[in-house]
């Protein structure tokens, strides 16, 4: 699936790499910047608000919006561990809160000084069966806008 991040400011990197320790974890999904002209089903929008997303799983064709908010960032959240989180709320993980930092949808709870961006085997499993096909991968889009503040 392609994400879109010509509204993503100073934060383009940050998702690059948060889509990457998607693509590196998960096979029944990848993430990969559209080309110029394509559609793509998640866009990735900075904002000055607390980190949030559509919760997915967004389907090919369908629409999510991450907004990367740069309250988090200001007060000390890693950047990559951030977009992976966001990018696992568009592959249709909700928040696991409070929890370690072991757990990339613990979010915040996890602390500032936690830096982990990989999702732990509980979440690559479920991102694997949202997108396995068959009767899993039926799960509906949520669609909810899930906020990540503390």
């Amino acid at each position: 699936m392609y994400y879109d991040d010509s509204q993503a400011g100073e934060f383009k990197g940050a998702v690059t790499a948060g889509a990457e320790q998607w693509n590196s974890t998960v096979q029944n999904v990848k993430l990969a910047k559209a080309p110029a002209g394509t559609r793509a089903e998640i866009t990735v929008i900075a904002d000055d608000g607390w980190p949030r997303a559509t919760l997915g799983p967004v389907r090919p064709g369908g629409r999510a919006t991450v907004w990367f908010g740069r309250q988090a960032v200001n007060e000390g959240y890693d950047t990559t561990r951030i977009a992976a989180h966001e990018l696992g709320h568009s592959l249709g993980l909700p928040d696991r809160k409070p929890g370690p930092c072991s757990s990339l949808m613990s979010g915040s709870t996890a602390g500032v000084s936690c830096t982990n961006p990989v999702p732990n085997a509980t979440e690559r499993a479920q991102v694997e069966a949202n997108y396995g096909g068959g009767f899993a991968s039926l799960v509906p889009m949520d669609g909810r806008i899930v906020v990540d503040a503390p």
